[in-house]
């Protein structure tokens, strides 16, 4: 048994070292984790983190894959979820806002970092799921037809893709945050929502949760509370989809138009509603000299997948992909 070391300081480095493994698809050595350890604050010299990989591999948290590598374990991922719980609460608002501004993509040279969520599929039922999902980038209620799918140990954004599943990278809503705010205009994230769609046109939202009022996101809210009717919107133009509401100054309107141009061009439609100054939109109040938006939800297509009945998880806003990752649809 490993001893020595104040508790509580023991415990915090461990934690770091099993957040540092659970963001690497490959085993790594104690030179490259201490490395990573820095990041967080913590100064490790490698003979102190092969310290600390032998308390995690006693507990089962990591395990040893040669020439001195490790692996964290789902019982080591457990943990480092119950560790960090105190740590994660937290306004979705602020998610928003962070991966807005480390969004780099540029619509008009077709490069940079894009904003994705990641789902997991069952490796058995994804052929299937992604019939289904086709019909919904078909219907344009997608943020974008483009994907990035990945196997177990491959990793898509923070998502490491566990064993027996398979995950697919859809492009989030927050990248037309980001494009906005590298134009310069300031982006007011206002809510998720749920949006009624009646004969193919967007009609009121029946459902609302405030980004300022949540530790969650409200599209995952949405999905496992069996709130939408995407199938249904997509084949017969009338149901519920996922969608999000932004408002921006009236004054920069223009250079909205044009950034959401430049998105279309790019296979990135997805703003779905650009109104006018200070007028509602989909029967919301928007602010004296401001305009109201409403974008597409990233996760519609993996909502409609549900509905079918495919066991789906989901983590939105789960990191960043190169553009030169994402691959249409239409070629899977």
């Amino acid at each position: 048994m490993v001893q020595g070391g104040n508790t509580s300081d023991v415990e915090r480095k461990v934690i770091s070292i099993l957040k540092v493994l659970s963001e690497s698809s490959e085993p790594l050595g104690s030179i490259t984790i201490a490395r990573e350890l820095e990041r967080y604050g913590i100064f490790l010299s490698e003979r102190a983190v092969r310290y600390h990989l032998r308390i995690t591999d006693e507990r089962g948290y990591t395990k040893p894959l040669g020439r001195g590598g490790r692996m964290i374990t789902p019982v080591g991922l457990e943990e480092l979820k119950s560790a960090l719980a105190p740590e994660q609460v937290g306004f979705i608002i602020e998610k928003l806002e962070l991966l807005a501004f480390r969004t780099t993509f540029d619509p008009v040279k077709h490069s940079g970092g894009v904003p994705i969520n990641t789902s997991l599929f069952n490796k058995d039922q994804f052929k299937d799921a992604l019939v289904v999902m086709k019909e919904i980038f078909k219907a344009g209620l997608a943020v974008s037809e483009s994907v990035v799918v990945a196997s177990e140990g491959e990793k898509l954004g923070n998502v490491v893709i566990p064993h027996g599943k398979i995950g697919m990278a859809t492009v989030c809503s927050v990248v037309v945050n980001g494009v906005l705010l590298k134009a310069g205009v300031p982006i007011l994230p206002k809510f998720g929502g749920v949006l009624e769609i009646k004969d193919r046109s967007p009609r009121r939202f029946t459902a609302i949760i405030n980004y300022d009022g949540t530790s969650l996101d409200p599209s995952e809210q949405y999905m496992r509370a069996k709130m939408t009717q995407v199938i249904g919107a997509a084949r017969t133009g009338n149901g519920r989809i996922l969608a999000n509401f932004r408002e921006v100054p009236a004054l920069a309107r223009s250079v909205v138009e044009e950034r959401v141009q430049a998105l279309k061009d790019a296979g990135m439609p997805g703003v779905y509603v650009l109104g006018n100054t200070s007028e509602p939109v989909c029967r919301i109040h928007v602010a004296l000299n401001r305009v109201g938006m409403v974008l597409l939800g990233g996760l519609n297509p993996v909502a409609a997948a549900a509905e079918a009945g495919f066991e789906v998880e989901s983590v939105a806003e789960s990191g960043l992909v190169d553009y030169d990752q994402l691959v249409s649809i239409w070629k899977m």
